[in-house]
């Protein structure tokens, strides 16, 4: 769970609701630090193969389906999501630029 501002914030909604745009492949949600609201929400994509997806569309596309404070302030466009042997997304894994 992500605390943002005094808010809980589920990676597995925010999750959901990415998966469901039509040029993004993989998605992972994580909290990254933030100096006033302790977490931000962030997220790690994957693309289909020759999609062309930016930042601001995914935001947008998220923050018209949830809540103001759940969508993804920062997105970060991945080749790939590091992936345990039984393929489920290692997120604490997840090396993001900052």
């Amino acid at each position: 769970m992500i605390i943002r501002g005094g808010y809980n914030v589920y990676p597995r909604e925010v999750e959901d609701v990415l998966y469901q745009h039509p040029d993004i492949l993989e998605a992972a949600v994580v909290g990254v630090p933030h100096a006033s609201l302790g977490e931000e929400v962030a997220a790690a994509v994957v693309l289909v193969p020759d999609a062309r997806v930016t930042e601001e569309e995914v935001r947008s596309f998220v923050k018209a389906r949830v809540a103001p404070y759940k969508y993804p302030r920062e997105i970060w466009f991945l080749p790939s999501l590091p992936k345990g042997s039984t393929g489920k997304i290692l997120k604490r894994e997840i090396q993001l630029p900052r």
